[in-house]
């Protein structure tokens, strides 16, 4: 296994211009810092039928989410795509993944509810998890004002977001909805328990974008501590006792990210507990990559198949 060209570029390119690491940034400035990145790697120019910013009722107040129409939206109600953004529950927002929930719009035929949940530190664990669910459940509940298909709803996010969409998932079985048709699952985060025990994790905990001090970084905030909370379905998906009943999934992997393994691990649980999940690695890419449309072949062609996939389980 070798990392893909145009990768190894763009991290020899890095590595001539070194920057501060995010997890010995101020969290203000690592958000900016990340921001930027996603403006330098992702298209700008996408094209999009509509897009609208509003406020929906969160659990501590509301919660600001991104409605994206595709350029063939046509009349009838569409499908629907619930996207959680990554960011490792610290960094991101609705800007750093316009580019993605564009294209995923454009390419699936779907309609996208972007989720700008509470991040972390300001708010650890399980607020994010809390906005996500309750963002879910009121697009469901809004599908008619949202001219949405109620039967066609899907979750999806990447990294931390990755993280997000299983545990809505997880959630919307305990409380017996909202009704998920499909979980797009892009090199998720699963387990927060133990982390040593993840190879990938180890090979990979310097100098492929992601790095394993950044990931201590990330999930110390989300904690806030609570590390008794770790092992909760809630927190680490793949600590889950029963992953049957869910809605099938498609996980989404990279060759040279530390959270390659634990992503294989829980598409492999799903299958075991009776769950249906297709399961794909992008060998020479790094994690990101879904992201890095403006900058990486291979990443214009892994979201577009992932939309393909997408459109394809929320067909009736």
């Amino acid at each position: 296994m070798s990392l893909d060209p145009q990768v190894e570029a763009m991290l020899a390119q890095l590595a001539e211009n070194p920057t501060p690491k995010l997890w010995e940034m101020p969290v203000a400035d690592a958000r900016a810092t990340y921001e930027a990145m996603a403006a330098l790697l992702d298209p700008t120019d996408t094209p999009i039928g509509k897009t609208e910013d509003m406020s929906i009722p969160g659990p501590a107040g509301d919660i600001p989410v991104r409605v994206y129409s595709p350029v063939a939206g046509g009349g009838s109600a569409l499908p629907c795509l619930v996207f959680f953004h990554g960011g490792g529950f610290v960094i991101g927002n609705l800007s750093t993944h316009d580019a993605l929930c564009r294209t995923l719009a454009n390419e699936a035929g779907v309609r996208v509810v972007a989720v700008d949940y509470r991040l972390a530190p300001e708010h650890a664990y399980p607020a994010a998890a809390e906005d996500c669910y309750a963002a879910a459940s009121w697009v469901a509940a809004n599908a008619g004002t949202l001219d949405i298909d109620p039967n066609s709803i899907a979750v999806a996010g990447d990294s931390a977001g990755g993280n997000l969409a299983a545990v809505v998932c997880l959630m919307a079985k305990a409380k017996k909805g909202p009704q998920i048709a499909f979980q797009l699952l892009i090199y998720p985060t699963t387990d927060f328990t133990d982390a040593e025990q993840w190879g990938s994790r180890t090979e990979f905990a310097e100098g492929y974008f992601l790095e394993k001090e950044t990931m201590r970084w990330f999930e110390a905030n989300y904690m806030g501590g609570n590390d008794t909370a770790r092992s909760e379905e809630t927190a680490s998906p793949l600590s889950a006792k029963d992953l049957s009943g869910l809605p099938p999934a498609y996980v989404i992997t990279a060759g040279f990210d530390p959270l390659r393994d634990e992503g294989k691990a829980y598409a492999d649980a799903l299958n075991a507990a009776g769950t249906k999940a297709e399961y794909i690695d992008y060998p020479g890419m790094i994690h990101g990559f879904f992201n890095m449309q403006g900058a990486l072949d291979v990443s214009r062609e892994a979201v577009k198949v992932a939309a393909q996939k997408l459109a394809a389980a929320l067909a009736h």
